[in-house]
């Protein structure tokens, strides 16, 4: 059986080794996922009831983290929301727990009432949940990522419908 639940501290050190592992074997890694999350937790972006942890029997299968994260939109700062890390244990990928995270913090997120989700990761996984390459929101990225690459999400309805805008990671 499954649990989702909200990270407690007592986890920070197996969600550490969970995200570094994880990534050693992801389609794409920057190395620094694990200190990403670390540095994160230590910030004003961080925020505790969206970073979650799928418990299965009593152990840590995979993790996801939303933090403020703010763009440019015509000139105006805007705040909505980063996916990152999303890591599932490499014995348990393709068994439905990072569907299960992304799907219950989506609807926390929408609860808690941020509007908007940005990631950078693979549209035919994300895709699934509504998630849209922001170019369709006339918002660029200028981290040399493909455009394709950098997607989002609508929490609220119409949240990004008078977006264009610049984002940086």
């Amino acid at each position: 059986m499954m649990i989702i639940r909200k990270e407690k501290v007592k986890d920070y050190n197996n969600i550490y080794l969970l995200v570094k592992e994880a990534f050693k074997t992801a389609k794409v890694s920057e190395g620094n996922e694990a200190d990403f999350v670390t540095d994160i937790r230590k910030s004003p972006n961080y925020i505790p009831e969206l970073s979650l942890v799928a418990e299965i029997a009593g152990e840590l299968a995979g993790y996801i983290m939303f933090s403020r994260f703010t763009y440019d939109n015509k000139g105006s700062i805007k705040e909505i929301l980063l996916l990152a890390p999303l890591c599932v244990r490499k014995d348990h990928r393709n068994t439905g727990v990072g569907s299960l995270l992304v799907s219950n913090s989506l609807i926390t997120a929408r609860n808690l009432g941020y509007t908007a989700v940005v990631l950078a990761g693979d549209p035919a996984y994300y895709s699934r949940f509504g998630f849209k390459a922001s170019i369709m929101y006339n918002i660029k990225n200028g981290n040399g990522f493909p455009d394709e690459n950098i997607l989002m999400y609508e929490l609220q309805p119409d949240a990004l419908k008078n977006a264009a805008g610049f984002i940086s990671f």
